[in-house]
């Protein structure tokens, strides 16, 4: 809603004839379609990020050659327009069904926040989030009104009210802090050791083999790889009977010695999987993990 103008901006220029029209029709479908395929490429986008620039380059063409297949197959073949929905009122109801997942992310962050801050936070948080329900709805019953002044009333509130948000947040959320206990309860299975530097050399001094994880409680890859591996009970046993050392690396408050770890092996974030075999060169594990990737590397 808030958006809308921004939108009718685009759709100006998709509408133009020839190929500028065409550009900006691959343009404005890209910056529609990024925030909701980003978790599905992530992946791909960190990796292309790490490799050298031909590399990256044949990722982001092959991308762009996937977002720009629906168009060229309906280019080729015409008649499968017949096929597309029409516009209608059940576009208003799909956005409305589709809200219901970004208000279960919303849960999950909220989740997050309480593992980096207190329960009042949390609260604090919530109190900002009904506010802006407030500002929206107050937007929503104003600017269909034919008077001047009220849809600039109603933006002049909702910038008053994310202007609000953004100031609370920043002035009460926490600037850092220690590594959250709670952020992957069900690991407990294996116990685990705080990352450190320090740690780490004299493990390996004396011969031990390690497994880091660098984990966050907001990296969804990281919670589904913990999930599925460490609660496999072959990798229980045997990180047991090899007598493993499983390292945390917990960055969902971020961290310094975790950030120069992560940037020395060339990763802008996290999940990232290491395994320290004595003599042996630091390998890295791929960012979904597997139990039989993760044991096959503790055994070589």
């Amino acid at each position: 809603t808030v958006g809308t103008s921004i939108m009718g901006l685009g759709g100006s220029l998709a509408e133009r004839r020839g190929y500028s029209g065409s550009f900006f029709t691959g343009v404005l479908a890209v910056i529609v379609a990024a925030p909701c395929t980003a978790p599905f490429m992530g992946v791909a986008l960190g990796f292309a990020l790490t490799q050298p620039a031909g590399t990256g380059l044949a990722i982001f063409m092959a991308l762009g050659f996937g977002m720009a297949l629906p168009y060229l197959a309906l280019s080729f073949a015409p008649a499968l327009l017949k096929l597309l929905p029409r516009p209608g009122a059940w576009m208003e109801r799909l956005k409305q069904f589709l809200a219901i997942p970004i208000y279960g992310w919303v849960l999950y962050l909220l989740w997050v926040l309480a593992q980096q801050a207190s329960l009042t936070v949390v609260l604090l948080t919530l109190g900002l989030l009904l506010f802006l329900a407030l500002g929206g709805t107050a937007y929503e019953a104003l600017r269909a009104k034919t008077r001047p002044a009220r849809p600039a009333l109603a933006r002049l509130g909702m910038l008053v009210a994310l202007v609000a948000v953004m100031g609370v947040t920043v002035t009460f959320l926490p600037r850092g802090g220690g590594a959250s206990a709670e952020a992957s309860a069900y690991t407990e299975t294996i116990p685990s050791v705080p990352f450190s530097e320090t740690a780490l050399s004299e493990l390996r001094g004396e011969g031990r083999t390690v497994f880091v994880n660098f984990t966050a409680a907001w990296c969804i890859t990281c919670l589904l790889n913990e999930r599925v591996v460490f609660t496999d009970p072959r990798v229980t046993e045997r990180l047991q009977a090899q007598n493993v050392v499983y390292m945390k690396g917990d960055w969902t408050n971020r961290d310094a010695e975790i950030a120069r770890a992560l940037e020395r092996f060339g990763r802008p974030g996290v999940p990232l999987y290491v395994v320290y075999r004595p003599g042996e060169a630091p390998r890295v594990l791929p960012q979904v993990l597997t139990p039989d990737i993760l044991l096959g590397a503790i055994e070589n």
